[in-house]
């Protein structure tokens, strides 16, 4: 008996997305002396770490269907609190970590409460949260304040050696972390499938008696809590904190979890896709480091071409899957 193995369609941006880093891998392996090191791999986790960590939170979101704009204010705002707490204040880290990790996720929950309790849209909710959190970074200050901490200096400069004289960072094992408990929930909690029902069809979630308000209010609350998480990874990386820092970030994110196969309309996508989405932003950073002669706008023009591609491939997945049902509806 033989079986014939079936590819899902909902599968197929997860697929184009991962055999395009291995062939993007491939390329720069095969024009660029030394780019085919294990380190050079590992580096882009270490480079985006915080990137990895946003990027989740923002899985859960797109996949219910929604929007997130304020996550690079909040990384700017988290880095500002963080920053001015143990510089200005002179408080503990472990004071200052806890009370970092509230901002974006206090921030997240009230948008999530005026998205659910005011029937707003999400794009708009969110752009106000933007502004707000860009704003109240220069309410702190409108400098940059730089972090001189025992404890942010350790964070950042510790490297954790993971054989071959190759070594990774501390925010890589955050971000793994993050990763790890992100897919457990998104596949095997309850919340994780209402957030796929939320985004398959909100009417339908309704009618089947998922508890959709509390659903997307943590969603948010979920997305808010993994921008400032990545907050504190950025502080770690930059060891400042500044109005300025992430500034587009969130377009970055929202591209990042697109490439990794997420549909943009919801109820599909993978946890996983969207780290895949984010290392082949990296890459394309990487190459042009190693090609040495091209701007880094560069970096802009190829993520754009990346997104229109995907996007298109996903408007040819969605119209297959409905003309497929309404094949099988009419027999």
């Amino acid at each position: 008996m033989t079986k014939k193995l079936q590819l899902d369609s909902k599968h197929l941006p997860l697929i184009a997305t991962i055999g395009l880093f291995i062939v993007m891998f491939i390329f720069g392996s095969l024009r660029y002396t030394g780019f085919f090191s294990t380190q050079v791999f590992l580096n882009l986790f270490i480079d985006n770490a915080f990137l990895i960590v946003v990027a989740v939170g923002m899985t859960f979101v797109i996949l219910s269907g929604g929007i997130d704009l304020s996550v690079g204010s909040i990384i700017a705002l988290t880095s500002m609190v963080a920053a001015s707490l143990t510089m200005n204040a002179q408080l503990s880290p472990v004071l200052v970590i806890p009370t970092s990790l509230l901002v974006g996720t206090i921030l997240g929950f009230c948008m999530g409460c005026l998205i659910q309790y005011f029937n707003l849209q999400p794009f708009i909710v969110t752009l106000a949260g933007m502004f707000l959190a860009r704003g109240l970074c220069y309410l702190i200050s409108v400098e940059s304040i730089t972090i001189d901490h025992g404890f942010f200096s350790f964070m950042a400069s510790t490297r954790i050696p993971v054989g071959g004289g190759n070594f990774i960072s501390i925010s890589v094992i955050i971000a793994m972390l993050v990763v790890i408990a992100a897919m457990f929930i998104a596949h095997y909690s309850k919340f994780g499938r209402n957030v796929y029902a939320l985004g398959g069809s909100e009417q339908s979630a309704l009618l089947m008696g998922l508890p959709v308000a509390k659903t997307k209010i943590l969603i948010y609350t979920v997305s808010g809590f993994c921008s400032s998480l990545a907050g504190i990874i950025f502080t770690f990386y930059m060891l400042s904190g500044y109005g300025l820092h992430a500034n587009g970030l969130e377009l970055d994110t929202i591209a990042a979890v697109v490439i990794g196969g997420t549909l943009l309309t919801g109820g599909a996508g993978y946890v996983a896709g969207s780290v895949v989405g984010v290392l082949i932003l990296g890459i394309i950073q990487t190459v042009i480091v190693f090609e040495g002669t091209l701007s880094s706008w560069w970096t802009k023009i190829a993520i754009g071409t990346l997104l229109l591609l995907f996007i298109v491939l996903q408007r040819v997945i969605v119209a297959r899957s409905k003309t497929n049902q309404t094949s099988v509806s009419s027999h």
